[in-house]
């Protein structure tokens, strides 16, 4: 099959081209860097030309409430061009628990970027990811002051990037879900801990406090960000950091 990937130069699209290749389909990476503006819709019909498949992985640039606009331009006009260039599915990468989290500007962005899809005129899956393991590091950066990083005890199942890019392959290659896919790392911590873990294993000195006020999952209630009936990815935190 054809597919053509948006945003496919990025930490996600970037892997999940070369999975589709590397499975015998042909995957072409569009982005910014290729000519391609989801905002202007500049070259977004030459983008999805003869493809079967649309992969949606563009981020907004912000996480504030401007990022609301983003995803309903970006969205309106891909879904557009590939409808007019008859694409038969569509997919996009969005967050477990997501609809869970309405006091997060991103995450509502996030939620009215799936319904624009469901609501569309294309056969569309939706694959829900928990926390990257890959942004720890920008979590860690958040909190920090000197030696000390305020984190609070969110539970979070980390995920690899491979594995949600594994995931990502798999969907878009399939039929259409017409629903969300959930898929999440094999071990679920608390945001205080997983930092604790992560500066231990780097040999950071820096000190972890728990603080429930701190940081943006904070707000998060419960254990809206975990799934234990997700599909459960294979690599584990501490395989990962090393």
């Amino acid at each position: 099959m054809k597919f053509a990937v948006i945003g496919g130069t990025g930490l996600i699209g970037s892997q999940v081209v070369k999975n589709l290749n590397a499975a015998g389909h042909e995957a072409v990476p569009r982005s910014q860097s290729t000519g391609v503006d989801v905002i202007s819709g500049q070259g977004l019909d030459e983008a999805v030309a003869g493809a079967d498949v649309v992969v949606n992985l563009t981020n907004s640039p912000t996480f504030d409430d401007a990022s609301l606009a983003f995803f309903q331009t970006s969205m309106d006009h891909l879904l557009a061009a590939a409808h007019k260039g008859g694409v038969g599915h569509f997919v996009i990468l969005s967050i477990v628990g997501v609809d869970q989290v309405p006091e997060l500007d991103y995450y509502r962005a996030k939620v009215l970027q799936e319904n624009i899809l469901a609501a569309g005129p294309i056969p569309y899956s939706i694959v829900r990811a928990t926390q990257f393991m890959d942004f720890m590091e920008a979590v860690l950066s958040w909190t920090a002051d000197g030696d000390t990083i305020r984190l609070p005890a969110t539970p979070i199942q980390p995920i690899a990037s491979k594995d949600v890019a594994d995931a990502v392959a798999e969907v878009a290659s399939g039929v259409p879900l017409a629903g969300i896919r959930n898929i999440a790392g094999p071990e679920i911590f608390s945001l205080d801990d997983l930092g604790r873990l992560t500066l231990a294993r780097k040999g950071d000195n820096r000190t972890v406090v728990t603080d429930p006020t701190a940081g943006m999952f904070a707000v998060v209630k419960g254990d809206a960000l975990t799934d234990k009936d997700a599909q459960l990815a294979p690599t584990r935190y501490t395989d990962w950091l090393a």
